[in-house]
């Protein structure tokens, strides 16, 4: 499987990641004729090789003309899809914008459609989400994986004022990310830098097992002494055993005095803090009373918050955990349009066959009652629609 490793060791930004994925084999004439097919004009896209304390790293720069106007969600929304890149491409540089309003939205307290974009939303930092969602399918990234992420130290200006490193909008990102800052002073993580790695990224940590195939290495703007600032991608093939074997938290306690509709508001509140699964068994308890065994399946980033979630919101004294493997099927989600609206399926791979394909429930359901129709034929609807896909 092709693997994608963020090394983040001088943190990241938009062009420090285009500018690695450009050292790391992606063509600059290739990337500049796909972004013309986003469609806006009035920029201009350049490369150049530079030394970073004694490493060679690729600069990209992204010049533009001074824009008065701030755009809102959905006026990025509207220039990705309306152009005429590929559906993969639009998908995740959507999500990718979409990932980083929502936090702005936490940070401001607003409705997310009411969030304007200052730095984030300008047409540069577009150019640098796109081209990197374009850099991913050309090189053919399946797996990405990032190292835990340099933030640096201080502070920085922003519109707003000054803030301290990592600022809001970056914390907001980092939610679930291992970071960490050292004696090294400004902003090293841009919020579009994390918005790219924390999106298309699940995995953090030590570098997998990798048979190596390519190495880029992305400049950034600000020199230092003895302290090289560029991003470093590592690109190669991991198995699929490695790939989807994980190691996680199993919390369990059992619950003989509880109200039975609290369960469902732990549950909830379960899988808002990050619960991979939440689970009730129905034992048999000392003194002989009828009660629950709650289990919940996380993973390390979230085992603090939930084992608190499950001391606070229960009438429980005390929680059993212990670590677990699990091994799960490469996964990925192919948007299919039918007689009912766009569904989305999960399909599923073992060794590189398709073994499973399942249409998203919830969609379903909702096409289904929009419809007045049975929820097997929006489901059937949906796989038929998945299968022209792969003839």
């Amino acid at each position: 499987m092709k693997t994608l490793y963020f090394d983040c060791f001088a943190g990241a930004s938009g062009d420090m990641i285009l500018g690695a994925l450009v050292a790391a084999g992606v063509r600059p004439q290739e990337l500049k004729d796909q972004l013309s097919l986003l469609g806006v004009s009035g920029y201009a896209i350049d490369f150049e090789t530079v030394n970073r304390s004694g490493i060679s790293a690729t600069y990209v720069r992204v010049q533009t003309a001074h824009e008065h106007a701030h755009r809102h969600l959905s006026d990025i929304l509207k220039i990705i899809y309306d152009s005429c890149l590929s559906e993969t491409v639009k998908e995740r540089a959507a999500k990718i914008f979409s990932r980083l309003a929502e936090a702005e939205a936490r940070v401001h307290n607003e409705p997310i459609e009411k969030i304007h974009f200052h730095e984030v939303g300008a047409l540069d930092a577009i150019i640098d989400v796109v081209g990197a969602a374009i850099c991913f399918e050309l090189l053919g990234i399946e797996r990405f994986v990032s190292s835990a992420l340099h933030v640096g130290s201080g502070t920085v200006e922003m519109d707003h004022g000054r803030f301290p490193v990592p600022p809001p909008a970056v914390t907001e990102l980092l939610k679930g990310a291992p970071f960490y800052s050292t004696e090294i002073k400004g902003e090293l993580l841009t919020p579009t830098g994390a918005a790219i790695i924390t999106t298309v990224c699940s995995e953090f940590g030590a570098l997998p097992q990798l048979k190596l195939e390519q190495t880029g290495y992305g400049a950034g703007t600000r020199e230092y002494e003895k302290f090289p600032n560029v991003l470093r991608v590592l690109i190669g093939e991991t198995t699929d055993a490695e790939r989807h074997d994980a190691k996680l938290w199993m919390l369990e306690t059992n619950v003989d005095d509880m109200s039975p509709q609290v369960f469902g508001h732990v549950m909830e509140r379960a899988f808002e803090l990050g619960a991979l699964d939440c689970y009730f068994t129905p034992v048999q308890m000392k003194k002989n009373r009828p009660g629950v065994l709650l289990s919940v399946l996380c993973g390390e980033a979230e085992r603090e918050a939930l084992l608190d979630l499950l001391f606070s919101e229960t009438t429980t004294l005390g929680i059993r955990s212990y670590q677990v493997d699990r091994r799960a099927l490469e996964r990925h989600t192919v948007r299919v349009e039918t007689p009912y609206g766009a569904i989305d399926v999960k399909v599923a791979q073992l060794n590189g066959h398709i073994v499973k394909e399942m249409p998203e429930y919830e969609q379903c359901r909702q096409a289904a009652r929009n419809a007045n129709v049975p929820l097997r034929i929006v489901e059937d609807a949906a796989r038929s629609a998945y299968a022209e896909t792969v003839k």
